[in-house]
C-alpha cells in the first residue's frame, strides 16, 4: 500500500513559490527521509499533505484518503511532530497532553506516561515555562501517544540534546519495526543517514533525487588527504580543494593512476583516500540541480 502518494502536487503562496510537481510515493512500513535545506519546501510538503493549506493544483493521498475532502480522516490516523510547538498558555504539561488524546478520542495514557519517562519530561510544568527541547518533546508525546498508522515529522530533534535525540530515533525504530510508516524531514542528512531506508532530496520546491539512501550517497569521487609537498595545479576532477598547513584535502572524481602519478612527482609523507560522507555528496544536489558527484 502506498501510505503518501503525490501527483504534481504544487503548492503557491500568491506569486511565491512553495512546492511544484511534487510527484512522491511512499510505501508502508517505510522509514522515509525528505531532505532539503531551509526553505526548500519541506514543511510546505507536509502542510498540504496533512490538508493544513489547500495545494494550488495537483493531487494527493494520504493512507489512501484524499487531501481535500478527506483530510479529517487522515489526521485521525496520523501522528504529526511540527517543527515548532506551541501551546495554549496557562495549560501543564499533562493537560496538553490529555488534551490531544481527548481530541482522538482515545485513553492514551499508559502510552503516554511511557513516552515521558523515556524523555524525562516533567508533566507537572506549564507550557509557557518549558524551554524549546522541552516543548519539542511534549510534542513527540502528542503526537506518538496514539500510536497512529502514520508518523511525519518535521525537523523532529531540533532543540534536544544528544541523548534525547538517540532516545528519540530509537522509540522511532521500535514503533517502524512494528510496522508504523514514517516520514522524516529534516535537513541534517546523519539523521536520514542512520535511520532511514529511502529518501528524496528537495530544492528550490522541486524534487530532485529519490532513492534508497545508499544509493543516493554513492559516489565515484573520493575524498583524498596528502600530507607533504604536493602540485595539484591544472589536474582534472579536483574540487572542495582546501589547504591548512602541509596538509592538503579534496574531492577527486578524475583518473585514480593520474592522480597517483602527479603526487609521485612531490614530497608526499601520507596519503588517505577514503569514501566522502554523505554530507559532501548532498552539497552537491543542493547547489546544482540534479547534480551528483
Amino acid at each position: 500500500m502506498q501510505v503518501i502518494k503525490t501527483s504534481n502536487l504544487t503548492k503557491y503562496y500568491g506569486k511565491a513559490r512553495g512546492i511544484i510537481g511534487l510527484d512522491l510515493t511512499v510505501e508502508q512500513g517505510e522509514c522515509f527521509g525528505f531532505i532539503g535545506p531551509n526553505g526548500a519546501g519541506k514543511s510546505t510538503t507536509i502542510r498540504t499533505l496533512l490538508g493544513l493549506i489547500a495545494p494550488t493544483s495537483g493531487t494527493a493521498s494520504v493512507l489512501g484518503k484524499d487531501i481535500v475532502t478527506q483530510k479529517q480522516d487522515i489526521l485521525r490516523e496520523t501522528g504529526y511532530l511540527p517543527s515548532e510547538a506551541v501551546f495554549y498558555g496557562g495549560m501543564k504539561v499533562k493537560d496538553i497532553i490529555r488534551l490531544s488524546a481527548d481530541l482522538r478520542g482515545k485513553d492514551c495514557s499508559r502510552e503516554a506516561a511511557v513516552l515521558c519517562e523515556r524523555l524525562d519530561l516533567d508533566v507537572s510544568r506549564r507550557a509557557e515555562d518549558l524551554s524549546f527541547g522541552n516543548r519539542k518533546k511534549v510534542a513527540i508525546v502528542c503526537a506518538l501517544q496514539s500510536d497512529p498508522a502514520l508518523l511525519i515529522l518535521d525537523e523532529p530533534t531540533g532543540g534536544l540534546d544528544p541523548l534525547m535525540q538517540h532516545e528519540f530515533f530509537e522509540i522511532i525504530r521500535e514503533r517502524n519495526a512494528k510496522g508504523t510508516t514514517v516520514f522524516v524531514s529534516s535537513h541534517i542528512l546523519s539523521e536520514v543517514q542512520n535511520n532511514c531506508t529511502r529518501a528524496a532530496v528537495i530544492r528550490e520546491g522541486r524534487m530532485i533525487a529519490c532513492d534508497n539512501v545508499e544509493a543516493l550517497g554513492r559516489s565515484n569521487a573520493k575524498r583524498v588527504s596528502v600530507s607533504g609537498s604536493v602540485d595539484l595545479a591544472g589536474l582534472e576532477g579536483i574540487r572542495d580543494l582546501s589547504m591548512h598547513e602541509t596538509t592538503t584535502s579534496f574531492l577527486y572524481s578524475g583518473d585514480m593512476n593520474t592522480l597517483l602519478q602527479r603526487l609521485s612527482l612531490g614530497n608526499v609523507a601520507d596519503l588517505s583516500i577514503s569514501e566522502p560522507d554523505l554530507e559532501e555528496i548532498f552539497l552537491h544536489y543542493y547547489e546544482k540541480e540534479g547534480g551528483a558527484v
